[in-house]
């Protein structure tokens, strides 16, 4: 259906429909460009949003600060369009320094490492973000944190990438060392039996037993940032190590140890989380786009969230998301 020549805009489609403040969103249509010689005006919402192309079939809208969910329009003059829903993540923290992906408890209580420089120690190692967004330090005194996961205790787990250590903390506080002679200790993740997987971004992901014995679990090509970690609830362990190209795989480890490529061809891959239906969700660009990358069973990958600066990603109990930045935390609507 084409637009007539006085006619309001029509829009089509928004890909990808969520973004964060800064992420950039493609719209299709029909009648989308200037008309009359007057440019379009998109807003979400209330919130008036900047054009960064602008054609007739497709523009490309910049999602502002301040801006929250609502609907897409575009105007030309007294004009406007019909609306399409675009969430927009919102920021629940800020003034943080993490580098990988985030850790959720099941009450939805955000744990996030305060990295650091390197070899710089800083006054609190973990934050703790509870339900109501309110920010709490939980745990000092780890040097350069990095990566954390939770166990089915509760108990959290927290790497130090300068020592090659990782800690264990109780939910009353206790911290203790858990397991040492990790290498540069990055990515967490825990398997169905309580396995407990370190990547060492010079070459290893190692598997600690319940009863801590440690074991080589797979080998991989160095990385220059870090090694991320996903367990997936077949026992499938996704790996990304991003390197200085744009062409960088995803990895899937069997529960043998086996290694194989599971996507190539993104920009930069770290935080990784599973989402529905076996969708495999990677903090990536693909084709120059950054943002939240999503990975069918089937190979096909699409940008599913818009946004800059994405280094890690959890689920929340209640179906929601996570998102982390270097600087920041955001709660997406799934």
């Amino acid at each position: 259906m084409m637009r007539s020549a006085n006619g309001p805009a029509l829009l089509e489609k928004l890909h990808p429909d969520a973004a964060m403040p800064g992420g950039e969103v493609q719209v299709a249509g029909h009648g989308l460009g200037a008309w009359e010689w007057q440019e379009a005006r998109a807003s979400i919402g209330d919130t008036p949003a900047r054009l960064a192309l602008s054609r007739p079939d497709r523009v490309v809208m910049r999602v502002p600060a301040g801006a929250v969910s609502g609907d897409v329009r575009l105007a030309h003059g007294d004009s406007a369009s019909n609306g399409l829903p675009l969430r927009v993540a919102v920021p629940i923290a800020d003034q943080l320094h993490t580098v990988s992906n985030p850790a959720v408890d099941a009450r939805g209580n955000i744990y996030v490492a305060y990295s650091g420089d390197r070899g710089h120690a800083v006054s609190t190692s973990v934050f703790r973000v509870d339900p109501s967004y309110r920010m709490a330090p939980h745990v000092r005194g780890i040097l350069n944190a990095t990566g954390v996961a939770l166990d089915h205790e509760s108990n959290l787990y927290v790497s130090s990438r300068q020592e090659g250590t990782i800690y264990r903390i109780t939910p009353q506080g206790a911290k203790s060392i858990y397991a040492e002679g990790m290498g540069v200790a990055t990515g967490l993740a825990f398997d169905a039996a309580g396995n407990l997987y370190c990547g060492d971004r010079s070459g290893t992901i190692f598997k600690i037993a319940p009863d801590r014995q440690i074991f080589v679990f797979a080998t991989l090509e160095p990385s220059v940032a870090a090694f991320h970690l996903c367990m997936a609830p077949n026992g499938t362990l996704y790996v990304s190590a991003p390197t200085t190209t744009s062409n960088d795989n995803i990895y899937a480890v069997s529960p043998e140890g086996d290694v194989r490529v599971y996507y190539s061809g993104l920009g930069r891959p770290q935080g990784l989380a599973m989402g529905k239906n076996g969708d495999l969700l990677v903090a990536a660009s693909l084709h120059g786009s950054r943002g939240m990358v999503c990975i069918t069973p089937r190979g096909r990958a699409s940008l599913a969230v818009a946004g800059n600066g994405i280094v890690g990603l959890a689920g929340l109990p209640d179906g929601n998301f996570v998102l982390a930045t270097r600087e920041a935390l955001y709660h997406l609507r799934g």
